[in-house]
């Protein structure tokens, strides 16, 4: 006799489902790793220009160089904000995903504990038959010998 259990696509399908969970979280984490890489770079060259801008102001320049320089500070400080908003927006991203994920894998473990369930009793019930055979086989073998 073979087990065969009758929810075995759903004990499958959530088992699916949990590896896209867990797809769309390392997803959800590169994404996460890319915007702290951007912002990383937007703030050193926020800090280059601001070095620049005071060694320039050091030195003879034009007010314009000057203007222009601290525009484009200014820019990069804008940048650098927007950059901000957008890891808030990844790290809830990734909290989205971690809690989807939490879940999935509960349900996968609910389903697969009552697969578990089922085969031990299966297995109980076909050692059940099994051991009836052998106290009948017994039984015969005993009545013939008396």
């Amino acid at each position: 006799m073979r087990f065969q259990y009758a929810f075995q696509k759903i004990v499958d399908l959530k088992t699916n489902e949990k590896t896209q969970a867990e797809w769309m979280l390392s997803q959800a984490i590169v994404k996460l790793r890319e915007e702290e890489s951007t912002l990383a770079k937007l703030e050193d060259a926020k800090k280059e220009l601001q070095e620049k801008l005071h060694k320039v102001s050091e030195n003879r320049t034009t007010v314009s160089n000057l203007l222009l320089l601290q525009s484009y500070v200014d820019h990069i400080d804008l940048r650098i904000r927007d950059k901000h908003q957008d890891l808030h927006t990844a790290k809830t991203n990734v909290q989205i995903r971690q809690d989807d994920l939490t879940g999935k894998l509960l349900q996968e473990k609910v389903w697969t504990k009552a697969k578990e369930k089922a085969y031990q009793k299966f297995s109980a019930g076909v050692l059940k038959v099994e051991q009836n055979r052998l106290d009948e086989m017994a039984t015969n073998r005993y009545q013939r010998l008396s």
